[in-house]
């Protein structure tokens, strides 16, 4: 590839609105150049370093036996709306219709793609287990795009799903995907942390998530330093054990068989003001906090109670409730559920049980022990002395808890610390989240029909190739690691005429037909120029011809990570480089 005909330049500076420096860094190299607000296309040089990530990835995914394919990334509405993700993933789901007036989406991913491919394919047990995969461009509408490559609209995934006939056998070949990988990042030369993740809009009954630790990425990460622990945020657990509860005497409900007894807070309609109050810790308050819940099409008033020094995970509740989105609640919705915005508790309230009529009430496992101030459901007043089970019950009890900092390892005891992260690879256990509603089956080995047991495997081409320039920069540019650099070798000419260029040229000839990818500078630019745009563009091995080192007897060879530079005799140049 001669950079004199290359489509694409360089940049001397990035634009203002690039941050991240993988961001200004792809700009600059003439890797990317942006369409519309997060809408990128790749040129000659991104694109192979993306050919060179999908290579890898088809190799790992080769090898643990799965067999690729493309399926479309326009699909009818209708496959969306049997698994209920016409609706759940909002805004977010590009939609359209045909000229038919037949609704269609432009997919973002395509489990439900490939429950319509095996109710043809998957017959019997005989059949499963399959892996599929596909590299294919995906779509999402994201309100802001932001980071260069590592949050747009259109984007290049390599999506694998695995067939099973039991969650036993996803159970044993999930693994081996996990470990697939491990691989692809090490040789993508990016480290990676991973950790247990929610499962989020996609469902199943577990997932893991591969981080590469950035101070730039959108993920908080909770790590214990002492076992090793780490999780999302959004799915992380912790210990909430807490020491004695403060005192309550004098103020009713402190001694066994105790009802509550009704205080007087007056403009106490925060935990922080009625525990400063009452003069008990936060911990000893029980919070109140109601939104209304998207769920099958409806909206409801969720009430939530969790314990006043913690905060509400709406992740975890969201997936509690199987519900499609939150917002906070209006006080009129709240006061006609019997509660007071301020003052609330489920105390006194109809709770909903077993399917029935009444409030529906979520409780964090934090108030289950102990006795709380809670609120009297009148303004102005609340209740000492509060217990689960005798004052008040809930419809759902389970961990909804948002993880922090300085909080206990549920696993050893230690501290919990937080990170941020750039999510790479995301793996997921579904099940049967989409073979249920598809009726997506197989006959077993009796003759029976049973639900196709699926996992999902994902990976972000783009994503990969912004976090590799984040890992392996240095001022002058990138430093490709040599598995996806754009070429292996950047040959510079300091001539354009004469012995120097015909050199260079003849070196060219050569090093193409020992079948190595070569991007060879023959501009008639200043030297100055070539070796920055060499340090930017960041190919793993440079060479350069000129009068001088034609002098000292051959072609003066450099590593892109190391300072040294030494003169190579031409006919020692094929050592240098094993393809």
């Amino acid at each position: 590839m001669r950079m004199s005909q290359l489509f694409g330049r360089t940049l001397k500076e990035a634009p203002a609105e690039a941050e991240l420096i993988s961001h200004k860094l792809a700009l600059r190299a003439g890797l990317i150049r942006p369409l519309a607000a997060g809408l990128y296309t790749y040129l000659p040089l991104g694109w192979r370093v993306i050919q060179k990530i999908a290579a890898i990835l088809r190799q790992e995914m080769d090898a643990l036996g799965a067999q690729e394919m493309l399926m479309p990334v326009l699909q009818p509405a209708d496959i969306w709306a049997a698994t209920g993700r016409l609706s759940s993933t909002g805004p977010a789901l590009l939609r359209l219709r045909d000229r038919s007036g037949r609704e269609m989406v432009l997919a973002m991913t395509h489990e439900e793609a490939v429950t319509v491919h095996a109710q043809t394919e998957i017959a019997s047990y005989r059949d499963l287990p399959r892996v599929i995969y596909h590299i294919q461009t995906k779509l999402r509408d994201e309100p802001r795009p932001r980071g260069g490559l590592l949050r747009v609209r259109e984007f290049l995934m390599k999506d694998a799903y695995s067939l099973h006939a039991d969650n036993a056998d996803l159970d044993a070949f999930y693994p081996r995907m996990l470990q697939a990988y491990r691989n692809i990042f090490q040789r993508c030369g990016v480290p990676v942390l991973e950790i247990e993740a929610d499962v989020g809009m996609m469902g199943g009954s577990g997932s893991h998530e591969f981080m590469a630790l950035h101070p730039a990425g959108e993920d908080t990460i909770i790590r214990c330093p002492t076992c090793g622990y780490a999780a999302n945020a959004e799915a992380a657990v912790f210990d909430k054990a807490i020491g004695t509860q403060g005192n309550l005497e004098g103020l009713g409900g402190t001694q066994e068989g105790l009802l509550p007894t009704k205080v007087a807070t007056p403009g106490c309609t925060t935990i922080a003001s009625v525990a400063a109050y009452v003069g008990v810790p936060t911990s000893q308050a029980m919070k109140a906090v109601f939104y209304t819940a998207a769920r099958a099409g409806r909206e409801e008033l969720v009430f939530v109670v969790i314990r006043g020094d913690l905060e509400v995970n709406e992740a975890k509740l969201m997936n509690v409730l199987g519900a499609e989105a939150l917002r906070p609640a209006t006080d009129d919705e709240i006061r006609a559920a019997g509660a007071e915005p301020g003052y609330a508790s489920p105390v006194g309230l109809p709770v909903r049980q077993d399917g029935g009529t009444g409030v529906l009430v979520v409780a964090d496992d934090s108030v289950l022990v102990g006795e709380f101030v809670a609120g009297a459901n009148e303004a102005g007043y609340h209740l000492t002395g509060v217990r689960y089970g005798r004052d008040f019950t809930a419809t759902i009890v389970a961990d909804i808890a948002l993880a922090t900092a300085g909080q206990r390892c549920a696993r050893c005891g230690g501290t919990l610390s937080t990170e941020r992260g750039i999510e790479l690879g995301h793996c997921f256990k579904l099940g049967t989240r989409y073979s249920a509603p598809t009726n997506t089956t197989y006959l077993d080995a009796n003759g029976q029909q049973q639900l196709v047991v699926m996992g999902s495997y994902g990976i972000g081409l783009g994503r990969l190739m912004a976090a590799i320039i984040e890992f392996h920069h240095d001022e002058q540019g990138i430093v490709w690691p040599p598995a996806v650099a754009p070429a292996q070798v950047h040959l510079v000419s300091l001539g354009r005429e004469g012995e120097v260029h015909q050199a260079a040229e003849a070196l060219y000839a050569d090093l193409q037909a020992r079948g190595l990818e070569v991007l060879y500078d023959d501009r008639d630019a200043s030297p100055g120029v070539k070796f920055a745009d060499a340090d930017l563009i960041g190919v793993p091995l440079r060479l350069t011809v000129s009068r001088r080192s034609l002098e000292a007897g051959g072609v003066e060879a450099r590593w892109r990570w190391e300072a040294e530079k030494r003169v190579v005799p031409v006919t020692e140049v094929n050592s240098l480089y094993k393809p």
